[in-house]
């Protein structure tokens, strides 16, 4: 029979210290290690995933602006003439709103169920109607200052990228301070 002495590999106590933190070290990396070879393919199939449910979002969502009611005094599609016909304008994919200083994911998909998908569409919004939008969804979203998002968003529809940084860099949190 083997016995095993409880003695550490080196006689001195803080090497032997040393020598222990070493072993946890190298057995983390190594669990790392096998940890990202494992879950590397699975976690590339979930941003498939994710980026898949998003093109249906707004897929959802072009649908939904495209079957919404015609407005008040306007002849309904079902009996207006071909030639009067108007099919809204629906953006093929929309603009990443939150490239604008003060609009976060939250706010970003606020508006686009709103149908404000595209710089364009925003531009085109007076601030009014923004801040009307955010009260209207609570007080969560009450806080934030609309008004120079229309023109960052006129900038941004117009691709003046570095004007649009260097306003944003004086601005705070789309405001101005």
């Amino acid at each position: 029979m083997i016995i095993l002495q409880a003695t550490p590999i080196s006689q001195n106590i803080w090497i032997a210290g040393l020598e222990a933190i070493a072993l946890l070290a190298a057995a983390a990396y190594i669990g790392w290690w096998i940890a990202r070879r494992t879950f590397s393919a699975e976690l590339a199939s979930l941003e498939a995933d994710v980026h898949t449910r998003h093109k249906e979002l707004n897929n959802c969502n072009k649908s939904k602006l495209a079957a919404s009611t015609p407005a008040p005094g306007r002849i309904p599609e079902s009996i207006q003439p071909e030639s009067l016909r108007v099919m809204p304008v629906i953006p093929s994919d929309p603009d990443d709103l939150e490239i604008i200083e003060g609009i976060g994911p939250k706010i970003a998909e606020l508006l686009n169920q709103q149908g404000i998908l595209t710089f364009a569409q925003l531009a085109q919004t007076p601030a009014e109607t923004i801040k009307e939008i955010l009260n209207a969804a609570g007080p969560r979203f009450q806080i934030h200052d609309p008004t120079t998002w229309p023109e960052q968003a006129s900038l941004a529809r117009d691709a003046k990228w570095d004007e649009l940084k260097k306003w944003q860099d004086e601005l705070n949190k789309g405001r101005l301070d």
